[in-house]
């Protein structure tokens, strides 16, 4: 029988990511425009941003032994349903009670704490539910899903702003989180005896985490992909609200265009994660193209909003296109390297690493915005990209062209 990818467990964790990404997308638009309305200021904005990754940086390196123990599919679900029901919640206060800055930091600070539990518990099983052989196409699979809604929901999420409001949004998105979870209740996986029935003990614990740190002094090149990650994903969680001041206050620049501006860049990740799946492309090949893609990226982003508008849609359209590709790379190589019984402990490592960084970098982001100009901030972001991906990745070359190698030759 034909090997296919669509197993009736990859099927039901996509279609439950379908509806919480539908539901986060219009969400997390609502309230990114809703901060600025109230705040006016980009540092208010960041500093909300800055917040959200303090529980990243913490509960990962906790809570991943005991993931990489305990069944993943029980923190997948319950994480799910606890974020529908706070997100609901929180639009029926809206719907009686006015927005308080300080009110939504600490909401913000709950949702991310349990979310961390969540987005490991995802990340740890996703590639046990890719059937052997099929990485490439999976890792295209779950870089195309986002990107087609947000094409989707940025303009329906902008129309939804002001027909019904945020309340009703974030009461949406808690009911679409509480089915996604349903759904993934269904997903049938072993996992009940992994790594040997010793009782779990803070003795342990501190075992668990030596091993993994042991397992990343060893395999340099994934703690120096991880490096870049972070420090990419930093930059871009603070340029987040640069982008939503300009499009606020630039002359002839509006919301409406903001969330087309967001559609070609994510009409440029589907077309590259089609592109990916399709395509095959030689382990040898992989390293040299996705640092290609790193400093055309970061080089792109440094010009952006230098451009006329229909050259920023371009300018998306291209990046989404590239960093589709490079980010199914990544993932599905250093995913296969990491043997599973230290996968979730390496993933919290690396959040820690990803989440230290944007914390810190969407402040000095943020701030900067306070005292410059947005294009001058977007340009400082985009060299400082450059110039970090040539020294974590190029640099270190040796080690992190060993992780998109098969691991037999690696």
């Amino acid at each position: 029988m034909k090997q296919t990818l669509w197993t009736k467990n990859f099927t039901l964790l996509i279609i439950a990511t379908i509806l919480g990404g539908i539901g986060g997308i219009a969400g997390s638009f609502a309230l990114s425009f809703l901060v600025y309305d109230e705040t006016g200021s980009t540092l208010a904005s960041a500093l909300i941003v800055a917040v959200q990754f303090i529980p990243g940086f913490i509960i990962p390196v906790f809570a991943a032994p005991y993931m990489d123990r305990l069944p993943r599919k029980l923190f997948l679900v319950g994480g799910d349903m606890v974020n529908g029901l706070l997100f609901a919640l929180a639009g029926f206060y809206l719907l009686k009670m006015p927005f308080t800055y300080w009110g939504y930091m600490g909401f913000s600070l709950l949702l991310q704490s349990l979310g961390s539990f969540d987005m490991l518990a995802y990340n740890s099983i996703y590639p046990n539910l890719i059937p052997d052989g099929m990485e490439q196409k999976g890792y295209a699979v779950s870089s195309m899903v986002y990107p087609v809604l947000m094409v989707i929901m940025m303009p329906v999420a902008a129309w939804l702003m002001d027909a019904i409001g945020v309340a009703w949004i974030l009461i949406i998105q808690g009911g679409l989180s509480m089915l996604a979870a349903c759904i993934e209740s269904g997903i049938k996986i072993n996992e009940e005896k992994r790594r040997g029935d010793e009782k779990f003990s803070f003795k342990l614990w501190k075992k668990d985490i030596k091993d993994a740190l042991e397992f990343m002094k060893k395999e340099k090149g994934i703690g120096y992909s991880y490096l870049y990650t972070g420090f990419a994903g930093g930059i871009a969680n603070g340029y987040g609200p640069i982008m939503v001041a300009f499009f606020r206050t630039a002359p002839g620049f509006t919301v409406a265009m903001y969330s087309f501006f967001s559609v070609a860049e994510c009409i440029g990740r589907a077309i590259g994660g089609l592109f990916h799946y399709n395509l095959k492309i030689k382990p040898e090949k992989k390293f040299g193209l996705c640092f290609f893609i790193y400093e055309f990226y970061d080089l792109m982003d440094a010009c952006l909003l230098f451009l006329p508008y229909p050259l920023m849609l371009v300018n998306r359209a291209i990046c989404g296109f590239l960093g589709s590709n490079s980010a199914s790379l990544r993932e599905a190589a250093i995913q296969s390297y990491i043997p599973d019984e230290y996968r979730a402990r390496v993933i919290a490592f690396s959040d820690i690493m990803f989440f230290a960084m944007g914390g810190v970098l969407s402040l000095i982001v943020g701030l900067l915005g306070e005292i410059m100009d947005y294009r001058l901030c977007m340009l400082i972001c985009g060299v400082s990209g450059m110039i970090f991906s040539y020294y974590s990745i190029w640099m270190h070359r040796k080690d992190t062209r060993k992780v998109f190698m098969p691991r037999e030759t690696a």
